[in-house]
């Protein structure tokens, strides 16, 4: 007696395809609306209420977004807003730039010694929760109301989120990365290089990406005592001289440039981490 075998056709599978364009572009632009709704709501808010809802002594303090954007647009026209801007970014740019080269090789420094960063650990904490502006008399005081006391406030200000997170981008590395680098041979100098110092980016661009907004941000409170330029300057101004659009669009720069600023850090970030594997949706 024979026994017949049926053998199961083979399945060739294969690999899996991209989705096709339409589909890539529907994701992107669900995403997209997703990401800008709450945004769009404000802005219909913004225009609508104070139009149809508040009465027209609260409407004096609270004008309608297109009239706000018309103040910016006349702002821009006569070239008020770039000197405002650039008396800004250029005191932001020069108390982040000074902060950033202090505070990266400080925070490499103490997070390699581990001594160090639990000794000095409880007055780091105690000087990143000291706010810069309530310091902001004391740097009047000391060093006058010109530039120097705004940029320094901006230094003061930028040095701890960087420090800090410096210090813990060392302190979280993987040991078993240190541990293998090790039994390979490397030295100190070359391990702190190829396996300390990659795996602290991330963290470390953390810091700097906060610091960057931090610098603009107190910046502009400062401004507000004793500047002759800035955007601070312009919404102090405009709010005394009751012209209550242009303070508005000098609130909007703000936003717009603190947002500017993140994203490019957020950029550069993404490329200096291109090695890290990126996260599943």
């Amino acid at each position: 007696m024979t026994t017949t075998t049926i053998e199961a056709p083979a399945v060739h599978t294969r690999p899996s395809e991209p989705p096709p364009k339409s589909r890539r572009f529907g994701k992107t632009l669900t995403r997209a609306v997703h990401a800008s709704a709450a945004v769009v709501l404000f802005v219909l808010l913004w225009e609508l209420v104070p139009r149809f809802v508040l009465d027209e002594s609260t409407r004096t303090f609270l004008p309608p977004l297109s009239e706000d954007l018309q103040a910016l647009w006349e702002l821009t026209l006569d070239g008020e807003l770039a000197d405002h801007l650039l008396a800004s970014v250029g005191r932001s740019a020069a108390g982040f730039a000074v902060a950033v080269a202090v505070a990266v090789p400080l925070g490499l420094l103490i997070g390699w010694y581990r001594p160090v960063a639990r000794f000095l650990q409880p007055l780091l904490e105690l000087a990143r929760n000291t706010a810069a502006l309530a310091l902001l008399p004391v740097f009047t005081l000391l060093l006058g109301i010109g530039e120097l006391s705004k940029v320094s406030l901006v230094v003061y200000a930028c040095v701890w989120p960087v420090l800090l997170n410096t210090i813990a981008g060392v302190n979280t590395v993987d040991p078993l990365l240190v541990k293998a680098a090790r039994s390979l041979g490397l030295s100190s100098p070359r391990l702190f290089r190829k396996v300390i110092l990659p795996s602290a980016v991330p963290t470390v661009f953390t810091g700097i990406r906060m610091a960057a907004s931090y610098s603009i941000l107190v910046l502009v409170a400062a401004e507000m005592v004793g500047a002759k330029a800035g955007l601070g300057y312009l919404i102090n101004t405009s709010q005394v001289n009751f012209q209550i659009q242009q303070m508005y669009a000098g609130i909007i720069a703000v936003s717009v440039l603190g947002v500017v600023v993140n994203a490019g850090f957020v950029g550069l970030e993404r490329r200096f981490s291109t090695w890290r594997p990126k996260e599943k949706a």
